[in-house]
């Protein structure tokens, strides 16, 4: 006990850039951290002491104001080799890992995963396609993960880029092309204005229920796998989906198929009046 009090002791001691640490328990030696024989009953903490008051300034009488009491996120700019600057939060302290086990700081790992991505498609369009299709979409993120950016720190460079209510197709095109990202809400109204126009009204109160899943859960809800459970949340029995939308392979097509209209680029997606 005395040891792991030790090394908690030593945990606990703060300088720059430090403001966490992990204990790797294995023998729940935490039960036994209170140990008042030992320790004596815990001391309440000092109070705070009074702050001293600031001398008047005659120019200026009014004091100073309060201090913003939730201070936004330091911001740092990241250059990668196209030239181009990348906003992330500025984090000292980082979950992103080597292979081999060594800690990498965000702006390392945005490197190392803007030199990867031409391995896997060779512009934004060709993203934009892989993206679009359910199964290429997989393959491409089993890639990734083969190569180092498992999903847990792609969804953390999500959060770096401030982009938590965006996709993870988002994370990569800011990474490769430095596309602004686009929020799940935005990237769901104008993919409907489309949806309304191509499929029928049965189809489309289906889709509207699916795009709201994919706005309130992420991209998840887009895989091939979520379609039989969105299936039995929208329709009180799979015979219903069946009398709405089709037999079961033109149901699968259209999960499919829709989901290319959420990731047009919104030019040609908006775009929709005669130029004459």
């Amino acid at each position: 006990m005395i040891e792991f009090k030790q090394i908690i002791g030593r945990g606990t001691r703060l300088y720059e850039g430090k403001d966490y640490f992990t204990i790797y328990d294995f023998v729940k030696a935490h039960h036994h951290f209170s140990d008042p024989e030992w320790d004596g009953e815990p001391l309440a903490p000092d109070p705070p002491p009074d702050p001293k008051p600031k001398p008047i300034d005659p120019d200026n009488p009014d004091p100073d104001p309060s201090p913003d009491p939730d201070p936004k996120p330091a911001r740092a700019k990241i250059k990668l080799a196209d030239g181009k600057a990348r906003t992330i939060q500025h984090m000292m302290v980082t979950s992103f890992w080597h292979p081999d086990g060594t800690p990498m700081s965000a702006r390392q790992f945005m490197e190392l995963l803007f030199g990867k991505l031409p391995e896997f498609f060779k512009d934004e369009d060709e993203l934009r396609a892989l993206w679009s299709d359910p199964a290429t979409r997989a393959k491409l993120l089993e890639g990734l993960a083969g190569q180092g950016f498992a999903r847990d720190q792609m969804l953390e460079m999500q959060r770096i880029i401030n982009a938590e209510n965006s996709d993870l197709f988002d994370v990569l095109a800011h990474v490769a092309y430095a596309v602004p990202p686009e929020t799940r809400q935005d990237r769901a109204s104008r993919a409907a204005a489309l949806i309304h126009q191509k499929f029928s009204t049965k189809q489309q109160a289906f889709l509207s229920f699916v795009l709201a899943q994919y706005v309130k859960e992420g991209v998840d809800e887009l895989a091939p796998e979520k379609l039989s459970p969105l299936l039995k949340l929208k329709y009180k029995a799979l015979a219903d989906a069946v009398d709405d939308l089709g037999d079961t392979s033109q149901i699968r097509s259209l999960f499919a198929g829709f989901q290319k209209y959420l990731y047009q680029i919104q030019a040609a997606a908006t775009s929709t009046a005669d130029p004459r």
